[in-house]
């Protein structure tokens, strides 16, 4: 814990030297406790800013204003426009650096009219190692990465938000809605608002982890191990797939090697 203590502090004079700032929020594990420990420093001098659109989850934009409230943090809302952008609707490898560059120019609009020196986003030094086109849009924003800076883990983030009794400390991870589709797969407003409702179903059935990845008619569905049993039940599985029926799937298939993060990856690491 001694560790934890250095990287906590160092995180919190980081946050000092820049005196305000106005921090990507998306209600997630990284995000909540970068808010706080924020809040805490600098008080009014943090704005929390969150992202409205048809890529997100809108249950998890109901939780990050519950969760700004709670923390007693200004909130600004703002709708990006993915979507408008045919370099991230052609659904290329790089998809995810035009949806931050979408992102980051907003932010630091919204920084300026709010004059905050610092746009700051809830990257941690795990993301290092993961396949994140995004980061380029970081730099190129000069958004700055506290958590990452700090070189604060997931594992020790959501040990300190334990500690600090943050509701978002056992979340599960979440990603944009697009993510659920095989690059080269064109992103519509249609397919995003399906998939976003197919998995409402499963969190309605308690399974709080999972992704439905789609393949033209087939939904491919992702969930931890442990949770595989709720398809084992007659009744619960009869009830997914006249659901998923409903919303114009053909194919409802359960992945057997579970929830993973970045699954739709797995094509590029084969090929390089």
């Amino acid at each position: 814990m001694v560790g934890l203590s250095l990287k906590l502090e160092s995180l919190e004079n980081a946050l000092s030297e820049m005196g305000n700032v106005l921090i990507a929020y998306s209600g997630g594990v990284d995000s909540t406790f970068l808010l706080k420990v924020a809040s805490g420093v600098l008080g009014d001098g943090v704005i929390a800013a969150t992202a409205s659109s048809a890529i997100h989850l809108s249950r998890e934009l109901v939780e990050a204003k519950k969760n700004a409230r709670m923390l007693g943090v200004k909130q600004v809302v703002l709708n990006t426009n993915e979507l408008d952008d045919e370099d991230f609707v052609s659904n290329p490898p790089e998809r995810c650096y035009y949806c931050k560059k979408e992102l980051f120019s907003k932010l630091t609009a919204l920084a300026k009219q709010y004059e905050l020196k610092y746009v700051a986003d809830g990257s941690n030094y795990d993301d290092l190692g993961d396949f994140r086109p995004g980061m380029r849009a970081v730099s190129e924003f000069g958004v700055r990465s506290p958590l990452k800076e700090a070189r604060l883990t997931k594992g020790e983030i959501r040990t300190l938000s334990r500690e600090m009794d943050l509701p978002a400390w056992d979340k599960p991870p979440q990603s944009c809605l697009a993510t659920r589709f095989p690059y080269g797969t064109r992103i519509t407003r249609e397919e995003l608002s399906r998939v976003e409702r197919a998995e409402d179903v499963l969190a309605g059935l308690g399974i709080k982890q999972s992704r439905v990845r789609v393949h033209g008619d087939i939904a491919r569905i992702e969930v931890p191990k442990q949770d595989m049993r709720v398809f084992l039940d007659e009744d619960m599985s009869g009830e997914i797939v006249d659901r998923f029926k409903a919303l114009g799937y053909t194919y409802i298939t359960l992945d057997i090697q579970g929830y993973r993060m970045g699954s739709m990856n797995e094509p590029l690491r084969r090929e390089s």
